[in-house]
């Protein structure tokens, strides 16, 4: 009896077959290799080999899965896909459907950036009562970064547009690469060394965390820890973070925020004389229209307009005064009494008997009582009478009374 036949297969049900035990098996797996042969098709759709020193095998990546990753990937990434094996049957031809891609190299450093910052936190680098202040006006700054790049002509830009008179001064570096981070470490120590400037920029612009990786070691971390100069961090772009931001003094989002950053103070003072001066111009202004305005009121009035209609009354009353002043003079009140004296002096002298004898006039005395005699009917004949004249005296006696008698 001749041996039993085996069952023949048709290649699509060989493919078949093959399909039906590898795919569930390998429904979910981790595979690590590198990307090349990368291509991405019209359609989103990505496709390349993942290989590795011994083999390789191709894998698809669909446009729903590649718009989840925070990049695309490209030739000599070193990845972990996440996925699963699919046979294509048209072409007998297995390969990996990827769901997601870890990119090696950024994980790997992340662990390391990880455990950096928690071994410079644990030594307290990271501490605020370690951060120095910024000076106020610094004369010279410092910058540390390439020579070549868009970093240094916008931090110019911008010290020069806000303002003149100090000093920018260069030291170039590598900013990314192999030196890079020894020849940043250099420059902050060779400015404190030298006491090149009264703050420094340390920084670059933005790129992948691999570009900005100097700024990450350990090295460069501790030349802005040990500086003595106040250091702003100024790397990559907003959202980028480093080693070196978290140790600065001062960390600036931008290059050109660093440099705002750098002369803030200088740009407040400023700004305060700006609107100080505009203020006091203002105010000048006002007061100088308020004197205007007062002075054309002092021009219509009466004592500008007639000075001596306005003083006449207080010139009269300053008269009066005057006149009350002489009259309560004791002077004058003592001269007023020495000129009533003379003249009651002279109506005395007028009255004096004597000067009336001067005249011719006699007074008549009786010899007996010495009484004056007024009238002839006092007269007795034969009496003896004295005749009181200015110059002597005569003694008489009436031969003859006569009344209402005459001389003639």
């Amino acid at each position: 009896m001749k041996k039993e036949l085996a069952k023949v297969l048709s290649v699509s049900e060989l493919t078949q077959a093959i399909k039906e035990v590898l795919e569930p098996n390998f429904c979910s797996l981790f595979v690590k290799g590198e990307i090349s042969n990368c291509k991405l098709q019209s359609s989103g759709h990505l496709y390349f080999s993942l290989k590795d020193a011994g083999s390789q095998i191709q894998a698809a990546l669909f446009r729903g899965h590649a718009a989840k990753l925070a990049r695309m990937p490209k030739d000599g990434d070193q990845v972990i896909a996440t996925g699963e094996v699919s046979l294509y049957a048209p072409r007998g031809q297995y390969q990996i459907l990827i769901r997601d891609l870890q990119f090696l190299g950024v994980g790997e450093l992340l662990i390391q950036l990880h455990q950096l910052k928690e071994k410079l936190q644990a030594r307290g680098w990271f501490h605020p009562e370690h951060k120095k202040a910024l000076p106020k006006f610094p004369k010279r700054i410092g910058v540390v970064t390439s020579p070549t790049g868009a970093v240094i002509q916008d931090i110019i830009h911008v010290l020069t547009r806000r303002f003149s008179g100090f000093q920018i001064v260069l030291n170039p570096v590598k900013v990314q690469g192999e030196g890079a981070a020894e020849e940043i470490a250099k420059a902050i120590e060779d400015f404190n060394k030298y006491n090149l400037a009264d703050l420094i920029i340390v920084g670059r612009g933005g790129g992948s965390m691999e570009d900005l990786w100097a700024f990450n070691e350990e090295r460069v971390a501790q030349a802005i820890y040990e500086s003595k100069l106040p250091i702003i961090s100024a790397v990559g772009h907003e959202t980028d973070f480093t080693i070196a931001d978290w140790v600065a003094d001062v960390r600036a989002p931008t290059p050109s925020a660093a440099a705002e950053m750098a002369t803030a103070e200088k740009a407040n003072l400023l700004q305060f004389l700006q609107g100080a001066r505009k203020q006091c111009l203002l105010r000048l202004s006002h007061q100088m229209e308020s004197y205007r305005r007062h002075l054309v009121t002092l021009k219509k009035h009466p004592a500008l307009s007639s000075p001596y209609g306005v003083l006449a009354p207080l010139i009269q009353r300053l008269d009066e005064f005057s006149r009350r002043l002489e009259i309560l003079n004791p002077k004058v009140k003592i001269q007023e009494h020495k000129d009533r004296l003379r003249r009651l002096q002279e109506h005395l002298r007028s009255l004096n008997p004597r000067n009336l004898l001067k005249k011719g006039y006699a007074i008549l005395f009786d010899e007996m009582n010495h009484s004056i005699i007024l009238s002839s009917k006092h007269f007795l004949l034969k009496q003896n009478f004295k005749v009181l004249m200015h110059d002597g005296v005569v003694e008489a006696a009436a031969k003859q009374v006569q009344e209402h008698g005459t001389f003639l």
